[in-house]
């Protein structure tokens, strides 16, 4: 039976890798990175093979994955041919990472595809009449409220990338001062 340290360890791997979906990044993916996070030691594959009991194609393919997000990086003993990796280990620089990824990836995809819906529509709206014109109107409406709502969290977002540490406990300082507890 394994240890306390072991068991929490895998706890830890587990649940890490069920909140990667949040991220948009597959299981897999995100149990690797924990494991990285919380090894004393960079890993070569071999090694996080063993431990998350996956294939060598899996294990390349979501290394290779982390490594282009940024969440992870290459390093190489002296006198071993092995590549070894390891993890951010700064909490703030990942969260950086994921959200800066996130935004590029999904954010961003979604405002320009709003923008577009809203030019589409928009050219054809004063030849629309009755039951179209007062469709078009709700969607635009509701394009525009979403839009609104996007770029409002993506200028927190940018605020929250371009700040430090301390910036944002000030910020979130603010905040709470202006909701209050239980709201």
């Amino acid at each position: 039976m394994a240890g306390a340290f072991e068991r929490s360890r895998a706890l830890f791997i587990r649940r890490w890798g069920e909140m990667g979906a949040y991220w948009g990044i597959n299981r897999t993916m995100a149990e690797l990175h924990a494991l990285l996070y919380i090894s004393a030691e960079p890993l070569c594959t071999d090694d996080v093979m063993s431990h998350l009991e996956i294939s060598r194609g899996s294990a390349s393919i979501n290394l290779r994955q982390l490594v282009d997000w940024g969440l992870i990086r290459r390093v190489h003993k002296k006198g071993d041919r092995k590549e070894y990796f390891t993890s951010e280990t700064d909490v703030w620089e990942m969260f950086q990472t994921i959200a800066r990824e996130r935004k590029r990836r999904e954010v961003e995809p979604i405002i320009e595809t709003i923008h577009r819906c809203r030019d589409m529509v928009g050219r054809e709206m004063a030849s629309l009449k009755g039951a179209d014109a007062a469709a078009a109107r709700v969607y635009m409406e509701r394009l525009d409220a979403m839009q609104e709502f996007l770029e409002a969290m993506m200028g927190l977002l940018n605020l929250m990338l371009r700040g430090s540490r301390g910036d944002i406990s000030a910020l979130t300082k603010m905040m709470a001062r202006l909701v209050p507890p239980g709201s």
